[in-house]
């Protein structure tokens, strides 16, 4: 008989922007400078600065985009890829008519979730990027402080309205003003949001460090109301590469890259001391990296503290930060799930990456239970759900 596997809680999926949200959701008087969609044929592609840009072609693929502020943003099959071959899955524009509707269509995402064994989801944003960097880089900020706000009051009232608890809100901050970020925090954990996505190496976004104390605020606001800071890898506009004209698949294999140079600097910060109940959480970096990670810190810490400035930072070893305060997330990690004792059976939490490339759906059941068969009940109710719950707080069993 096959085992049984509780329904997933994936702490990591991905949201398509529908076109109507800004010139619904955005005030009246800052419509005509906020983003607008428009459809057009796709024309060269450009790698510049860790970025995909992209010209239009009135001969190219016919594509959704958004304009803003003069900049141009398409939807490509790689981020909406599911319902496409791995053959299919290319760079490739698409339009939100050609994707599977629960790319962008909450009840059709609910469809979606049931047919591959999930019952909540956690979706980062698509077109603000990971943790609303589209917004940062804005010029406007007054207009851009409104589109973050507008996206909040979409992805709480629209996206996550009708489903029940299913889909959990994500929200953004105004990333260039740390007190705008601390009242954003408040207006959304007063109406129950309870993560928002933060960029994992924020001085790559030209912006301050965590090392410098400039974001003690939302920190503090954060570990206030139990608001999870989720990071996503890419989510500091870098994907590491070996070699500057490295194919895409160099970066793709060392993504974990980001997650683990974020940890790293969180784990020697002191922010993790200060804020005792802060919690972090790491979309998309697998997790089979983390035993070394750790086992390399404590070294440090215990061989190397006197000259490596924490001797008076830190006063316990890194990893038991670690223990106490992270989370990490996982989809296709064996090695992981081999090292699970010491990557923490309450640390690790389960994602399926939709609609994504990486994504496991339709087969996520049979690849968790490929993943968890060794595993005891107890462990598999943690990974698959119960460490996600206690994580976000959810009112779910």
């Amino acid at each position: 008989m096959e085992r049984e596997l509780p329904r997933i809680i994936s702490v990591d999926d991905h949201v398509i922007e529908p076109a109507h949200l800004f010139e619904s959701w955005l005030p009246a008087k800052c419509r005509d400078r906020g983003p607008k969609p428009f459809t057009a044929g796709i024309g060269e592609l450009r790698y510049i600065g860790g970025r995909y840009r992209f010209t239009t072609d009135p001969a190219g693929q016919i594509t959704d985009w958004w304009e803003y502020e003069g900049e141009i943003f398409p939807y490509k099959r790689i981020i909406a890829a599911v319902g496409f071959s791995r053959e299919e899955m290319t760079l490739e524009g698409i339009t939100r008519e050609e994707m599977r509707p629960g790319c962008w269509d909450p009840a059709e995402r609910l469809k979606d979730m049931d047919l591959n064994h999930v019952e909540a989801s956690l979706c980062f944003p698509t077109f603000p990027r990971f943790c609303g960097q589209t917004f940062a880089e804005a010029k406007d900020k007054k207009v851009a402080l409104a589109c973050v706000r507008a996206y909040n009051d979409w992805m709480v009232e629209e996206w996550c309205g009708d489903s029940g608890g299913r889909l959990i809100p994500l929200c953004l901050i105004p990333l260039w003003d740390v007190d705008l970020a601390v009242a954003e925090i408040r207006r959304n954990a007063a109406r129950g949001v309870r993560a928002v996505t933060f960029s994992e190496i924020p001085t790559y976004l030209g912006l301050p460090s965590i090392h410098c104390g400039y974001w003690d605020p939302f920190f503090a606001v954060c570990e206030e109301t139990g608001t999870v800071v989720n990071m996503h890898i890419g989510s500091s506009s870098q994907m590491p590469a070996a070699s500057p004209d490295a194919p895409p698949a160099v970066q793709a294999t060392l993504s974990f890259n980001n997650a683990m140079a974020s940890m790293t600097d969180f784990l020697f910060s002191g922010v993790l001391v200060r804020f005792p109940r802060l919690k972090l959480a790491y979309s998309e970096g697998q997790m089979g990296w983390i035993p070394y990670a750790l086992e390399r810190a404590d070294d440090v810490w215990e061989e190397h503290r006197a000259w490596g400035g924490v001797r008076d930072l830190i006063p316990e070893p890194p990893s038991a930060y670690y223990y106490r305060q992270i989370y990490c997330c996982f989809f296709r990690d064996r090695h992981g799930i081999d090292s699970i004792d010491v990557v923490g059976r309450d640390n690790a939490t389960f994602e399926t990456d939709y609609p994504h490339v990486d994504s496991t759906f339709p087969h996520t059941r049979q690849l968790a239970l490929d993943h968890v068969q060794g595993l005891d009940d107890a462990t598999v109710h943690k990974l698959m759900r119960g460490n996600a719950i206690r994580m976000l707080g959810l009112d779910l069993g």
